[in-house]
């Protein structure tokens, strides 16, 4: 294992079996999580020891190999390179509330939403926990801008990465790494029902988030083959047991696809199917995909369909449009580099 995948017990453990004392586990697993890129860094650690070290646990470090700012609103786009020359992306998004970094869990997809760049050639592999930390950490360090909250919605289906995803989620929240909170983490599903209720189990604080994207199944089964395996009144039922075991408010992920999901009587089918279950449904105007027919909503068909949910009981929000001049939508960056390099 990556010595920044572990916790800090475990990178204890492993300074001890090196002939060190305890307390050199600490000052290592702090030394990881400030982002250093070598163990010269560690300037309070002995020299045959970060010699030892960077032998036995090299440190991996990310590259930016394209970097994006938007003109508009400060979003700035990453595209990393990992150690084994894949590339994954990041966005860092401005708020009023403070700064949040949308990251990947994974090098491509497997689950073939129609409207989605990410998925687009595949699942190439998943990523492991210290490099969904390092997306995190090396995009405070570039941008030099302090991050509050993270979101699990880039590159991949974080549920099917479920143990590393677990894991970093611990690293990330550790007190003696970044310390962000649990509160402050959303990870968003396309709706692996069985991973959900495992999730359930952990109590975890984060906000889950149910990329939904149609009132029923037929709808669904057309942009989202997931729905074929876990039909629609199942990830429901899902989400149901969710909220039961954790208090927590789902939060629904909605792309306003023009013609397909955006009608009155869409809205409508979701009010009914919905009824009683705490809910949040973030209307998202849907990024154009070079290779996708499907169109976005017009600005009037989004309003309505919120006035709809909101007249019904459900809040809704129309998600800000964010680095729309930095091909934004998950996957776009990757895919263009990809083509370019190959």
């Amino acid at each position: 294992m990556n010595i920044k995948s572990m916790t800090l017990p475990e990178v204890t453990a492993a300074i001890k079996e090196l002939g060190q004392p305890a307390f050199r586990g600490k000052q290592v697993y702090t030394w990881l999580h400030k982002g250093v890129r070598s163990y010269e860094e560690m300037t309070n650690l002995p020299k045959a020891f970060r010699d030892v070290l960077a032998e036995k646990y090299p440190i991996r470090a990310p590259k930016v190999v394209r970097k994006q700012e938007s003109s508009r609103d400060g979003t700035i786009k990453y595209l990393w390179e990992l150690s084994d020359g894949n590339c994954v992306e990041t966005v860092l998004m401005r708020y009023n509330y403070g700064n949040t970094v949308c990251i990947s869990t994974e090098v491509g997809c497997r689950m073939g939403c129609a409207f989605c760049a990410s998925t687009i050639g595949g699942l190439v592999r998943r990523l492991e926990p210290y490099e969904m930390l390092d997306e995190v950490l090396f995009t405070q360090i570039d941008s030099d801008l302090p991050i509050s909250r993270i979101v699990l919605m880039g590159i991949g289906e974080p549920l099917d990465n479920f143990e590393n995803v677990l894991r970093f989620l611990e690293l990330v929240n550790s007190p003696e790494g970044m310390n962000i909170s649990m509160r402050h983490i959303s990870l968003s599903t396309c709706g692996l029902v069985p991973k959900i209720d495992e999730l359930a189990k952990r109590k975890l604080q984060i906000a889950l988030a149910i990329s939904l994207h149609g009132p029923n199944d037929e709808i669904r089964d057309k942009i989202m083959p997931v729905n074929k395996a876990y039909p629609m009144d199942v990830l429901l039922a899902a989400c149901r047991r969710y909220y039961d075991a954790t208090s927590r408010r789902i939060h629904f992920e909605y792309a306003m696809i023009d013609g397909v999901n955006d009608r009155e009587q869409d809205a409508k089918e979701l009010l009914r199917r919905l009824k009683g279950l705490p809910a949040h449904f973030n209307l998202i105007p849907l990024n154009h995909v070079e290779e996708s027919p499907l169109k976005p909503s017009s600005k009037a068909a989004v309003a309505k369909f919120q006035k709809i949910l909101e007249d019904g009981g459900i809040t809704a929000t129309v998600r800000r449009t964010l680095g729309g001049d930095i091909d934004a939508s998950c996957g776009q960056l990757r895919r263009k580099y990809t083509k370019e390099n190959h």
